[in-house]
């Protein structure tokens, strides 16, 4: 359903038996679209979200199991997403229309879930990645985090490389506050997912490829997000899907497998 408080496109996903209310799954769709215009090193936000009422809400469209909006954004590029109920989650998708004559080497659409009550996972003790050897905890090469008070511990962005190289540094303290941990080995699969609190739900976010996967673990968000580039009055299009369901992880890996090179 689209989350009645916010003007800006946010959709709450409310799992069976639950009231409408139910804010434990709540997706920034998107929470910003970005892009990179070709011969600049400079990336910038053709749209950002900015929460409230404040702002001009999309033309929302209903069709069967879908809600989808339109919007132009800066520099000619126009915008169309779309999210489907599937039987196992909801799949997102973007699509982008160059209406100029720019061309942009990077083109994106972030997809922000954010969990929380039975799903809120501030320590990441029950968010996962898949290596080579099986499931792994996110963030289980700092064993440390889960003692150390809050405040030392957030605000933190926990990553896991996947098709980009693995950072020589493990821990970086940035200027904006913000640490970040970087996983010593990639991922092999472009998914996280978090278990419930009773370890019998499963959410996790895939694409088809990603540069890395990560999460804020303060809003317990899953970044998978795929970029594609842009031709000039060119057309292109990306998709990301979100598994909602009542299971195991090596069920969710089955699916991913099974989905992700159906994806755009």
């Amino acid at each position: 359903m689209v989350d009645p408080d916010n003007m800006q496109p946010v959709l709450r996903i409310v799992l069976p038996d639950h009231p409408d209310s139910d804010s434990a799954i709540q997706v920034l769709f998107p929470e910003h679209v970005t892009a990179r215009k070709a011969g600049n090193s400079n990336a910038e936000h053709l749209y950002l979200y900015r929460p409230g009422h404040e702002e001009n809400a999309p033309n929302w469209r209903v069709n069967g199991r879908s809600l989808a909006y339109e919007r132009d954004l800066e520099e000619g590029v126009h915008f169309v997403a779309r999210a489907t109920l599937e039987d196992d989650g909801v799949l997102f998708h973007y699509e982008f229309v160059n209406r100029s004559q720019t061309a942009f080497d990077m083109i994106y659409a972030v997809t922000d879930p954010r969990l929380t009550s039975i799903f809120h996972d501030v320590r990441l003790e029950r968010t996962y990645v898949h290596h080579k050897d099986g499931f792994d905890l996110l963030a289980a090469e700092t064993p440390s985090r889960l003692t150390m008070p809050l405040n030392e511990w957030l605000p933190v962005r926990y990553l896991d490389s996947f098709t980009w190289p693995v950072p020589a540094q493990k821990v970086e303290h940035r200027a904006d506050g913000i640490t970040y941990y970087n996983n010593s080995r990639p991922v092999d699969e472009p998914m996280i997912a978090t278990l419930s609190q009773d370890g019998k739900w499963v959410v996790a976010s895939f694409t088809r490829t990603t540069g890395n996967v990560w999460s804020n673990p303060e809003l317990t968000c899953q970044h998978v997000d795929p970029v594609t580039a842009l031709v000039p009055m060119g057309r292109a299009m990306l998709e990301v899907k979100i598994l909602i369901f009542q299971g195991t992880l090596d069920e969710a890996l089955r699916k991913v497998i099974a989905q992700r090179d159906s994806l755009k």
